[in-house]
This record gives C-alpha cells, sequence and structure tokens, in this order.
C-alpha cells in the first residue's frame, strides 16, 4: 500500500511537472511571437489550417487578398504534390481555394482578372494562369532552362511580364552568366523567354556611383518602385537591383547592398507605400501566419521603403541611399511575401 501511494505521489508530482512544462513552453511561444515597434502594430490577418501550410506570395486583386500556400512541396516538384491558392476577404475570411501542382513561389494579377501562379523555381517549373472570374485554369510549361533552375516571381510593366530566372547553375569561378531576368509570352499553353538583364552585367553602385559587376546568383523576389523601375532582389547575395527601361537600348542598372545593425542581411519581399496604402500584409512561412502590420497615427508615409528579411525575422524601414534596414517588427521565423493593401471602391 505503501508503495502505490508513493507511485500515485510520483504520478501526480510528474503530471505537475508536465504542466509546469507546457507552461513554460506556452510562455516561450508566446514570448518568441512576433511584435512590432511603436508606432507600428500587428495583428493575425490569417493561419494555415489542415488543408494548407507555408503561406508565401501575396497579391491583391480588387478588394480581395490572395495568398500562395506551398505546402512543404519540392522546390523542383519532383515529389508531384500540390501548392493550395487561398483568396481571402480584406478581413481575413476565406472566400476559395485553387490547387496548383508544383511549388508556389510567384503570384501576380496580370490583365483585369487573369492570376499567373508561378511554380518550382529551383528547376522543372510551370505556370498556372487562372481566371478569377470564372474560376477556369490552364496549365503552361516553359522551354528548357538556359539557367538550369526555374522562375520565381514576377512583376507586370507596360503589359509585359517580367520574371526572375532563379537557382541558376555557376561557372566555375561561383559567377552566374546566365540571364537574371526574363520577358515572359505566352502562345497557347507555352511560355517563351527572352532575356532582359544578364547575371553578370555592369551596374552602378547607387551608395558610391562606381560602376561594378554584378553576380546575381540568387535571383528572386520582384517590384516596382515609385518611378517605374523593376526592383529586383538577389536573395542570398543580399542585393537589390534596380532595372530602368528593361529591355529597351537605354535600360540602366543600379545596385544597393542590403545591411541591418552594419551585418549584409537577405531580403525577400520589398514594398512601396502607395498612395491610400492602408496597411501592409507579411506572411510568415514558418509560422504559418500571414500579419498585419498598421500604422495607426498617421499611417504610413507614401514612397516609402519596407523589407522583409527571410533569415533575420524582421520586417523594416528601408533606405534607398544606402542599403540600410531599420527593423519595425522583429521575430517572424522567416519573413516573406507582402503588399500594401489598398481598398478599392466597388
Amino acid at each position: 500500500m505503501a508503495n502505490l501511494k508513493i507511485k500515485t505521489a510520483s504520478c501526480l508530482f510528474a503530471a505537475a511537472g508536465l504542466l509546469v512544462g507546457s507552461l513554460v513552453t506556452a510562455r516561450s511561444a508566446y514570448a518568441a511571437a512576433p511584435s512590432a515597434q511603436p508606432p507600428y502594430s500587428l495583428s493575425v490577418f490569417a493561419k494555415s489550417t489542415i488543408g494548407y501550410s507555408q503561406p508565401d506570395s501575396i497579391v491583391q486583386w480588387r478588394n480581395t487578398i490572395i495568398v500562395g500556400f506551398q505546402n512543404h512541396v519540392a522546390k523542383d516538384g519532383t515529389d508531384g504534390k500540390s501548392s493550395t491558392i487561398v483568396q481571402y476577404s480584406l478581413n481575413g475570411t476565406v472566400l476559395r481555394t485553387f490547387t496548383v501542382p508544383g511549388h508556389n513561389d510567384g503570384l501576380r494579377v496580370v490583365g483585369d482578372h487573369d492570376l499567373w501562379s508561378l511554380q518550382n523555381e529551383d528547376a522543372n517549373p510551370n505556370l498556372v494562369v487562372i481566371d478569377l472570374e470564372s474560376g477556369q485554369q490552364k496549365l503552361c510549361t516553359f522551354p528548357p532552362t538556359v539557367h538550369g533552375g526555374g522562375y520565381d516571381d514576377m512583376v507586370v510593366k507596360n503589359g509585359e511580364v517580367f520574371v526572375t530566372a532563379s537557382n541558376p547553375n555557376l561557372n566555375g569561378a561561383g559567377i552566374n552568366v546566365f540571364p537574371a531576368l526574363v520577358r515572359a509570352t505566352l502562345h497557347g499553353d507555352m511560355v517563351d523567354v527572352e532575356p532582359v538583364l544578364g547575371g553578370n552585367d555592369n551596374a552602378i553602385n547607387i551608395s558610391t556611383g562606381h560602376t561594378v559587376a554584378l553576380n546575381l546568383t540568387d535571383p528572386d523576389s520582384m517590384t516596382i518602385d515609385p518611378r517605374g523601375n523593376i526592383v529586383l532582389d538577389s536573395q542570398a547575395d543580399s542585393i537589390l537591383v534596380f532595372i530602368a527601361h528593361p529591355g529597351a537600348d537605354d535600360q540602366k542598372v543600379g545596385q544597393i547592398n542590403i545591411t541591418s545593425g552594419g551585418v549584409a542581411t537577405t531580403v525577400d519581399d520589398t514594398v512601396f507605400v502607395p498612395q491610400g496604402g492602408m496597411f501592409l500584409l507579411v506572411s510568415d512561412v514558418a509560422g504559418d501566419a500571414i500579419y498585419r502590420l498598421a500604422r495607426p497615427i498617421f499611417g504610413f508615409e507614401t514612397g516609402t521603403a519596407y523589407s522583409a528579411s527571410d533569415t533575420a525575422g524582421i520586417v523594416g524601414v528601408l533606405d534607398l541611399d544606402n542599403g540600410v534596414l531599420t527593423p519595425i517588427a522583429t521575430g517572424f521565423g522567416s519573413a516573406r511575401g507582402m503588399i500594401f493593401v489598398v481598398p478599392v471602391e466597388d
């Protein structure tokens, strides 16, 4: 009987220990949650579910938000799995979902209602065009890639679609001699590409004014700045590249090195505050959540650049003169896709 009491007491003590451990774990998880520095505020917009996980790219279509969930699919699509594209209302309510084959990493609305969904940035790329009005999908294929990798992100400028050529093969000196940026055109269910910017083209270092040779070993996300330049992120290189008049005879290229706290810092998405931008959405692929970043007092200043660092887990204000990224929100598992939301009048 005494032994039974001892065992019972031991079980109770162990259970208490488990309870304490759970509380500590919960407390640690709470402490590790992302947070924003005043005057910014941070809240959850949406989370992953059993059906989809790993949110990354974000776009707005009319008064809805569309997010690509990667679902732990292989980046070259060789596991045969699929990603999920989720359409939300502006308050985070799920409206509908789409399934696309492979690992989604690029989303862009082309024209009035076509969503281009780009898969498999490491190799074997494909493009799914989704008619957002009818819900119909068309699978498009690329010719073999000259750079050996896949395609990552897209922007639309003057009706043309530009795409980053990701995961390039490097030569023996570790240099990317292949196109880093291409222009994409649909012909039926085929995607034709033509080079726009070489991975080792010359550029002007914006901070110094000196001419430098690029070596874009990791072309990744893109956006358009307020002057109409394409802004290309070479993620692992901690570089942003600015391309004026892309593909034209007078094309000009500049670049800045990104640092935070005096250390070279990788960035994923960079966005600029548009006129009427109400709040910023940022995806945390490792944290399985999409966050709403607001600036309640006086709002965001039009034209200001914000960048998300996947490795540092921060969102910050980017100084375009010297590339310094000053954190305003920290604690993300891996901050990735971003978009400023502008409500549209019906």
